[in-house]
């Protein structure tokens, strides 16, 4: 018998992000060094778990201030989750409006850089510049700065970028939604490629016709929780209705929706994980592992005390031996 089951190429299991929001810059650096507590907390993901296997094409859907682009920025490790436990598979790519580019070079010298971070070789990236830069439609204006480039330009050239360097694993975000027609559906066709290969995707996009014609999975973020996450029809109707019911609200009601989920992103904590966690059939052991801090917010002042105590000590017998001609 053929063994048909598919590899987990992401696994997160109460993924949150916390954000400190302090009054000014002064409280912020006093809370490194005292540990004073933030004038409030906002929670952009409260506890996201979700199975992502070989082949997946995943769309992330969710109002503006979700979350969407929080937890896109985790699977790419551009930012630390707060707490949860986080598992990737294969090399990850990013296509994301002026994702990784330095403004300052030229769109030549930002390939060689983006292909040196991913650790290609020169004879590597030579070979593949002509193909870069002809798929990016950039012309003479890849000699030119990043920084003269127009918002679509930009997205064509960090497009191309990513996309011929075979990433196991693909990040969308919002990147086709800015330039031509032409070059988008050049692009999507650059994705049907990718799927055609079995290569897992997450894609974020507004327009739900492209989420429902390219995945086959969705995932509904609304400020910071996971309210589904299965087929595309069934997830996608499902949140096409909500955006309907959104839309038929006046101002106040809008508004007034907003204001309580924003209260429960305020008042979310660790506690509340652990309940879900607990009701979801995880042990204690679990649990504590889960939900232990991750980012830099969650060390104590002890620990970095600690290590400034260190350096301050390394820096002082650099200093003496120096000093000593040693």
């Amino acid at each position: 018998m053929t063994d048909n089951k598919k590899t987990i190429m992401a696994k997160a299991e109460g993924v949150t992000k916390n954000f400190s929001l302090y009054a000014n810059q002064s409280e912020k650096l006093k809370s490194v060094f005292k540990g004073n507590r933030a004038e409030s907390n906002f929670w952009a993901l409260r506890g996201l778990s979700f199975e992502v296997e070989t082949g997946d094409v995943v769309g992330i859907v969710g109002t503006n201030g979700s979350g969407k682009s929080t937890l896109l920025n985790i699977l790419s490790g551009v930012i630390p989750q707060t707490s949860g436990n986080l598992t990737l598979n294969g090399t990850i790519g990013v296509v994301a409006i002026n994702e990784g580019l330095n403004w300052e070079l030229t769109g030549r010298e930002n390939i060689r850089l983006k292909q040196i971070m991913m650790r290609n070789n020169m004879k590597q990236i030579n070979a593949m510049m002509d193909d870069i830069i002809d798929f990016s439609e950039l012309g003479d204006f890849i000699d030119q700065p990043v920084k003269d480039y127009s918002s679509g330009m930009r997205a064509k050239l960090g497009f191309s970028i990513v996309t011929h360097n075979d990433p196991d694993i693909l990040i969308i975000d919002e990147a086709l939604s800015v330039g031509d027609s032409n070059f988008a559906n050049k692009a999507l066709g650059k994705i049907q490629e990718f799927i055609a290969k079995g290569k897992t995707i997450f894609f974020v996009s507004h327009d739900l016709e492209q989420v429902r014609k390219f995945t086959n999975k969705v995932m509904w973020i609304q400020y910071g929780e996971m309210l589904d996450y299965g087929p595309t029809e069934e997830v996608a109707d499902e949140y096409a209705a909500f955006v309907k019911r959104l839309d038929k609200m006046d101002v106040q009601e809008r508004d007034a929706y907003v204001e309580v989920e924003k209260a429960k992103q305020r008042s979310f904590s660790i506690n509340d994980l652990q309940k879900t966690l607990r009701t979801d059939g995880y042990d204690d052991d679990e649990i504590r592992e889960i939900t232990r801090s991750r980012s830099f917010e969650g060390f104590s002042r002890f620990s970095l005390y600690g290590s400034l105590l260190i350096v301050i000590l390394l820096m002082a017998y650099i200093v003496y031996r120096f000093v000593n001609g040693g």
